[in-house]
C-alpha cells in the first residue's frame, strides 16, 4: 500500500487567477510526487545516516579531543566547519536562482562534500600526531563550505518537488528511518570499530563507513524528476545580490525576526561539542560508552522526528521551533544534574529530540516566506546568519570551557536559546497562513 503522503490530494483547490504556465508547473509537481518522494526518502535515509556520524555531538568532538587534549581545538574545528557553512550559501544562491534545474549542480556539490569525509578518514589512517589534527580541521572547514552550498541547493529542490503540505511527513519519516539506521551504525561504530580499533584507527574506520553510506545516498537522487518553474531570476553577480539584502530584509519584517530568532538559537550550539566532553568528566568515556550515548542521541532524534513532522503539517514549523527549543533547554539543565551513565543517556535522548526538531523547523520554516523567485536568497541569508554565529559560538565555548567551566558554557547557551524562544513566540507570526506557500 502506498504512503498517503505520496498521493495527490483529490480535494486540493488551486488558487484562482493562476496563469497556464504556473498551473502546468504545479501539475508537474503533483504528478511526480510519488517518484520524488521516494527518491528524497532514500537519499535522506542513506545520506543522513552517514552525515550524522560526522555531525553528532559525540564521535568528532571525542576524536578531536583525543588528538589535541584541548577544548579550544575542539571549538576551533567545529567553528571552521560553521565558518565554511557561513561563507558559501549566498554564493550558492547566485549559482542557482537563475537556473530552471538545479539537480546537476547538487550532484557536483554533494560529491565534493563526500570527498571531505573520505579525506577525514584517510587523514586518520595515513597521518600522525598534530598533522592528523590539522588535516581534520581543514577538511571540516571544506566540508562545511560544501555543506552550506548543499543546504541551499537541496532545500530549494525540496521546495520545488514536494508540496508544502507534504513536507513535514516526508521529513519526519526520512529523519526517523535515518535515525534508526544511524543509531545502529553509531552503536556498532562505538562498541566495535572504536573499542577494537578496527583497521588501526577505529575513528577513521567510522568516518570511512560514513563516506560509503553518504555516497550511496547521493545516487538515489538520480530518480528525481525536477520540475522547471515558469519564472526564475535573471543571472546576477554575488556583489549585486549582496546589495539587495537590506531591501529583502526590510520588505518582510516577520522573515527578518525569524532570521534573528534562528541566529540566537544557533548561538546556543556553542555548547554542543562539549556535551560529550563534559560527560567524560562524570564517567569513563570508552568506545562502548561513546556508542551508547550516540545511539541514545540518534534514536531520540529518530523517534521524535515523526512527531515533529506531524506537528509541522498540522500547525506549522513555528510551533516545532518553540517546542524543540524547550526540550533542548530542559535537557541541558538535566545534564548539569547528572552523575551516572543512566542519567546521561536520558540527557542525550532529550538533546537528540530537541536538536532534531530545531534543525527540522529552522531549515524548513524559511521555505514559507515570500515569493518563489527569492527563495534561494532567503535560504542563503538565513543559513549564513545561522552559521556565522555557529562559527563564533564553538570557539567562544572552547575559550570559556578552558577559562571558566563547562557549566558556564551551558548556562550561556541556554540564555541564547531562551532569547530565541521569546522572539519567535511574541514577534514572529505563523508564516504558512500569511502568504501562499511557494
Amino acid at each position: 500500500m502506498s504512503d498517503p503522503a505520496t498521493r495527490p490530494d483529490p480535494g486540493r483547490v488551486e488558487p484562482s487567477g493562476l496563469d497556464p504556465a504556473e498551473v502546468a508547473y504545479r501539475e508537474q509537481v503533483w504528478s511526480n510526487l510519488r517518484r520524488n518522494y521516494i527518491a528524497h526518502l532514500a537519499h535522506g535515509l542513506l545520506g543522513q545516516t552517514g552525515f550524522r556520524l560526522i555531525n553528532a555531538p559525540t564521535f568528532v568532538p571525542a576524536y578531536l579531543y583525543m588528538l589535541s587534549g584541548s577544548e579550544l581545538a575542539v571549538g576551533i574545528a567545529r567553528g571552521l566547519q560553521s565558518l565554511g557553512m557561513f561563507l558559501s550559501p549566498i554564493f550558492s544562491a547566485t549559482l542557482i536562482e537563475h537556473r530552471r534545474r538545479v539537480l546537476p549542480l547538487g550532484f557536483l556539490v554533494g560529491s565534493l562534500m563526500r570527498v571531505q569525509v573520505l579525506g577525514i578518514a584517510l587523514a586518520g589512517f595515513l597521518l600522525v600526531d598534530e598533522w592528523t589534527l590539522i588535516a581534520v580541521c581543514g577538511l571540516l572547514g571544506l566540508f562545511g563550505f560544501f555543506l552550506g552550498m548543499q543546504g541551499v541547493i537541496f532545500n530549494y529542490m525540496m521546495s520545488k518537488t514536494i508540496p508544502v503540505e507534504r513536507r513535514g511527513r516526508l521529513l519526519g519519516l526520512r529523519n526517523t528511518l535515518a535515525g534508526l539506521t544511524s543509531a545502529a551504525v553509531g552503536a556498532v561504530a562505538g562498541g566495535v570499530l572504536i573499542e577494537r580499533n578496527v583497521l588501526g584507527d577505529g575513528y577513521a574506520t567510522t568516518f570511512l563507513v560514513a563516506f560509503v553510506l553518504t555516497s550511496l545516498g547521493l545516487l538515489m537522487l538520480l530518480r528525481v524528476r525536477e520540475p522547471e518553474p515558469p519564472e526564475v531570476r535573471a543571472p546576477a553577480r554575488v556583489r549585486d545580490r549582496l546589495r539587495d539584502l537590506p531591501a529583502l530584509l526590510r520588505s518582510d519584517r516577520p522573515f527578518t525576526l525569524y532570521f534573528m530568532a534562528r541566529a540566537l538559537a544557533s548561538m546556543g550550539r556553542m555548547a554542543v561539542p562539549f556535551y560529550v566532553i563534559y560527560a567524560g568528566t562524570l564517567i569513563e568515556l570508552s568506545g562502548t560508552t561513546l556508542g551508547q550515548l550516540t545511539m541514545a542521541f540518534l534514536l531520540a532524534n529518530t523517534t521524535t522526528n515523526l512527531l515533529w513532522g506531524w506537528i509541522a503539517d498540522r500547525a506549522g514549523f513555528r510551533l516545532v521551533f518553540l517546542l524543540s527549543l524547550a526540550v533542548w533547554i530542559f535537557s541541558a539543565l538535566l545534564l548539569m544534574q547528572s552523575t551516572d551513565l543512566l542519567g546521561l543517556l536520558f540527557v542525550f535522548v532529550g538533546l537528540g529530540a530537541g536538536l532534531g526538531g530545531w534543525m527540522m523547523s529552522s531549515q524548513n520554516m524559511v521555505l514559507e516566506f515570500g515569493r518563489r523567485e527569492d527563495l534561494p536568497m532567503r535560504i542563503a541569508v538565513a543559513n549564513s546568519a545561522q552559521e556565522l554565529v555557529g562559527a563564533v559560538g564553538p570557539v567562544l565555548g572552547g575559550i570559556l570551557a578552558m577559562t571558566w567551566s563547562y557549566t558556564g558554557v551551558f548556562w550561556l547557551a541556554i540564555a541564547f536559546k531562551t532569547a530565541a524562544v521569546l522572539v519567535m513566540a511574541f514577534r514572529v507570526p505563523e508564516p504558512r497562513h500569511r502568504v501562499e506557500p511557494a
